[in-house]
Formats: structure tokens, C-alpha cells, sequence
């Protein structure tokens, strides 16, 4: 009971630590007296006004860019994550920023505190380094890991709390970013077996990198930023440091999976060594930066001026002339998002998407808001498939042949393809969370060459042994139409007349949740 009132007592419309004193920082300007810089001057120059970019849909090779980068870094690291966590693939990556700030690297790590879970405070000691500086946007005041006092906060305190940064950036020496829809953590990087979510990321060179800094800049310096001093000074100072590194030298972290020998790989340099030569080529091209201001909320409700990311998202699918294809994890699109897919298909555009199934979604609210949905887009002509949690087939999944036995694959990415021409990728959700609730970035890249990449990784995916296609069949009974998942089984196409799911009981949560008036929340 005390600690409830604790922290009802602690609850208010400013986080704890508003008031903490705070020095305003900037990304140092990019400089061709770094490694990084020196390395792109010639590539940069040769395409200016344009930015160099490849993607990267392997997990693996996610973990291993991101390591690389921050082993390469010689004046600034900034990192900016909805998740970060203590697991084997978290530490390794905040171990790799500690020494890049004992070597000299200015170190700026954003977290936002939605999802936090016990073990991710491993990063916390780092803040008391002199050259690191770790903040969290919108924090809670309770810093345990009970899911009932969080809970209560959350609930005493729901029109703060509610409102989180789903933002996902790393950018070295200003030179070089990984952007995109992936957190850090094992799943995210697709070697945990027991959990996997496939997504993609974008390694990007050239002037987009300082527009991507400025965006940073704009989070890491806002009133919802806090100090991790503010918030446990305790876990910063030089003795939970020193007791870090030590911890860290007698276990140290060490990822594991199927046989890979993950140090080796980071070793090698590959791909980031290969894509900084161009020995792995990067499509340079046109884009747009787009995200939305870290006062949403405030631009939401009219009372200050800002950006909001779903209109220019919006405008651009609008802007479709004969085909949308679109990967989303979550797919609640309310009624805005109906009536842009009306408005396409009135017009005779062909809309394709792919999303997570009732079997490998890992979020069962998502999916109870998801279900209501699927009747309508069918009647309207939209083409709707549901990714397998086991793939028959692992080509643009982004998991390892070995890692696709345990039959765990979920969607994590968010892109969308404009007529083949265009590319959305970035961490919005086609859901209303994304659209209303929580920060997000994205890039709309004009290039014919990315879109052609990503049209062939959809087609692999929505291939009758990676997905289920849905379809709409008469009702035996004379009572309309009845969902079916069309899916390729020991080499024949079935019908299958019931919804795939891991169990009866998860069927029913959803069924129940479906219930509730929730989609805004979704």
C-alpha cells in the first residue's frame, strides 16, 4: 500500500525529473577528419543533393552494422530507441559504446520507458562515464519492474504516460545512421528461437545523415527528456560504473545461435566495411524526411503548431496511381485509413498487404483491434495475406535457414511501395497508435531500384508457403460470407475454414478484447 501511494502521490502531468538541470547539446558537425567522413567525402560529392542508402532485412546483419558502427565511431555516437534491452545482443552493443566513449566518443543514448522490463537497466551505470549521457522520454516515476504498480501509474496517469517515443536511430560521427523499424534486443535481430520479429533496416550515407541529427537533436533536447541522474542517481555513479566493468569482464556477453560465430562476424567488418567501399553498392536517390514533432500530442489537439507524420504518409498513398503494396505489422486503420483504401479503390488501384497472423502476433491487442477490419478490406477489394509463423520458404524474411525450424516468425517491419516507383520505411505502424499516440520518423525515398528490392521481398513473402491469403466464401448456411486462410500444405493448396492460431484460449482473448471499444488506442 505504500508504494501505491507512492506512487499516486508521484503521479502529475510533467515526469519526474522535469526539473532536473539539463545543458542542451547538438551533433557535432560531420568531418572529413574522421575515418567515416574521409571514407564518403568522394562517394558524397559524385551524387550530391541526393543520399546513399541499402537495406538490410537480415536480423543478423542488423546486429552486427549497428556493432560495427559504433566500433568505427571516433568523435559521436547517438543512439534513439523505443526498446533497448538487457539481453545478450543489449549488453554486447552497450558494452561496444562504453569503450567507444573510453576511446574518446561522445556518447548520447535516448530510450523511451513504454516497454521497459526487468534486466534492461544493465545500460544505466553507463551514465555515470564522462563522455555518456543517458536520457528517458517520458519516464515513469515508479523505476521497478511490477507490472501492478505500473500499472496503477499508468492508469493515474494515462494522458502522459500514454503518449511515447517509437522512434529508432543510430548515427556515428555524423557521417553514417541505421534507420528503420528495429529496437535492440535478440528478437529484433532474429536469434532468439523462442521469439523472433522480422523487420528492416535502412543504412543511409549523405545528407539525409544530418537531417536525421537534427531530428535527434530536436527529441534529445525536449522537456520530456529526462536525465537518467534525475531518475536513479544511485545506479550512476563511478561505483555501479566500475562494478558494470568488472560484471562485464567476468561474464561477459556472448550471442549464441545455431553455431554462428557472432564475433567473428563483427571482426570481419561485414557488411558495413563492404557498403562503405562499395564493394556493396548503395542506391543514391531523392527523399523526404518525415516524423513527427516530439509535442505530438500538443499538434494533435491544435494547440501548437508542428508536424504530424501520417499526412504526409497519407498524401502519398493518396497520391497512388495503380498499385500500393504494404507491410505492417499491426493493421487497425480506423476510419481515415478506410477511406484513403475506398478512395484508392474506387479508382481502380490494387492494394496488397501483409501482416502478422493470429499465430504470430505478439501483441493479442493489436490483433483484437486488427480482426474487425478484415470483412470490410476484403469486400472492398483489397488483397489481404497473414505471414505463417512457419515459413516454407526463408528467401526476404530475413532469418537463417537454421532459425526457421523453430517456427516463431513474427512481422516487425513497416514499409510501403508508391506505384513501385516510391518506398515509405521507418517505425510507423499502419495503426492508430502510430498515427496518434506515439512519435514516429520514417523516409519516403524516390527510387524505382529500392522499390523494385522491396516489391520482390513482398511477392517471396506472400507466397502461398510463407502466408496465408485470406478470402471471403458463401456461408453454408445462407448467412453471408465466411472468412477462409488459403495456404500451401505438404505441397497442396488448402482452404482452411477456421483461423490459424497457437491455441484455443488465445483465440478467445482475442475474440473478448475484440469487444471493447479500444481502436484508438491501438
Amino acid at each position: 500500500m505504500l508504494a501505491v501511494l507512492a506512487v499516486i502521490n508521484a503521479c502529475s502531468s510533467l515526469p519526474p525529473g522535469h526539473d532536473y538541470p539539463r545543458i542542451e547539446s547538438k551533433a557535432l558537425a560531420a568531418s572529413v577528419h574522421t575515418t567515416l567522413g574521409a571514407q564518403l567525402e568522394k562517394a558524397i560529392s559524385e551524387h550530391a543533393g541526393t543520399s546513399g542508402f541499402r537495406f538490410l532485412s537480415f536480423g543478423v546483419d542488423g546486429y552486427l552494422t549497428r556493432m560495427q558502427m559504433i566500433n568505427a565511431a571516433e568523435q559521436t555516437l547517438d543512439l534513439q530507441y523505443f526498446i533497448f534491452r538487457g539481453d545478450e545482443t543489449g549488453r554486447l552493443l552497450a558494452d561496444a559504446a562504453l569503450r567507444a566513449a573510453d576511446r574518446g566518443v561522445r556518447v548520447r543514448i535516448l530510450i523511451d520507458d513504454g516497454e521497459t522490463i526487468a534486466g534492461d537497466e544493465q545500460i544505466t551505470p553507463l551514465a555515470a562515464h564522462s563522455l555518456i549521457e543517458i536520457r528517458v522520454y517520458n519516464p515513469f516515476a515508479y523505476r521497478g519492474h511490477s507490472n501492478v504498480l505500473r500499472f496503477s501509474e499508468y492508469i493515474l496517469n494515462r494522458s502522459r504516460l500514454n503518449y511515447r517515443m517509437h522512434n529508432k536511430l543510430m548515427i556515428a560521427d555524423n557521417a553514417v545512421a541505421m534507420f528503420g523499424g528495429r529496437n535492440i534486443g535478440d528478437q529484433y535481430f532474429q536469434i532468439d528461437a523462442e521469439e523472433q520479429f522480422a523487420d528492416n533496416d535502412v543504412f543511409a550515407v549523405g545528407a539525409i545523415v544530418r537531417r536525421l541529427s537534427d531530428s535527434f537533436d530536436e527529441f534529445w533536447n525536449h522537456a520530456l527528456s529526462i536525465p537518467n541522474e534525475a531518475l536513479s542517481s544511485h545506479r550512476t555513479s563511478r561505483a555501479a560504473l566500475n562494478e558494470h566493468r568488472v560484471l562485464t569482464t567476468e561474464e561477459p556477453a556472448k550471442v549464441a545461435a545455431d553455431g554462428i560465430d557472432f564475433a567473428g562476424l563483427v571482426a570481419s567488418g561485414e557488411p558495413f566495411t563492404g557498403m562503405l567501399s562499395g564493394r556493396l553498392p548503395l542506391v543514391w536517390a531523392h527523399v523526404q524526411l518525415i516524423s513527427d514533432s516530439p509535442d505530438k500530442q500538443k499538434v494533435e489537439d491544435g494547440s501548437m503548431v508542428g508536424r504530424l507524420m501520417h499526412r504526409p504518409v497519407a498524401e502519398a498513398t493518396l497520391a497512388v496511381q495503380s498499385e500500393l503494396l504494404m507491410i505492417t505489422p499491426y493493421l487497425i486503420p480506423g476510419e481515415e485509413g478506410m477511406r484513403i483504401f475506398d478512395d484508392l479503390r474506387r479508382r481502380g488501384v490494387r492494394i496488397r498487404i501483409l501482416t502478422n497472423s493470429l499465430e504470430t502476433s505478439s501483441v493479442v491487442l493489436a490483433q483484437s483491434g486488427y480482426i474487425g477490419y478484415r470483412v470490410p478490406l476484403l469486400e472492398d477489394g483489397v488483397e489481404l495475406y497473414e505471414i505463417r509463423a512457419l515459413l516454407g520458404n526463408t528467401h526476404g524474411s530475413g532469418q537463417t535457414k537454421a532459425m526457421s525450424r523453430h517456427g516463431t516468425y513474427s512481422l516487425h517491419a513497416k514499409m510501403f511501395i508508391f506505384d513501385r516507383q516510391k518506398v515509405f520505411v521507418g517505425s510507423m505502424n499502419f495503426d492508430q497508435r502510430s498515427m496518434h499516440l506515439n512519435t514516429e520518423i520514417g523516409l519516403i525515398i524516390d527510387s524505382p531500384e529500392l522499390a523494385q528490392e522491396l516489391t520482390k521481398r513482398f511477392e517471396a513473402m506472400v507466397q502461398p508457403a510463407n502466408a496465408y491469403a485470406l478470402d471471403l466464401q458463401p456461408d453454408n448456411r445462407g448467412n453471408g460470407q465466411h472468412l477462409i486462410w488459403r495456404t500451401l500444405e505438404n505441397g497442396q493448396i488448402i482452404d482452411l475454414q477456421t483461423e490459424p492460431a497457437r491455441s484455443t484460449w488465445q483465440k478467445f482473448k482475442i475474440w473478448l478484447l475484440s469487444l471493447l471499444p479500444l481502436d484508438d488506442e491501438l
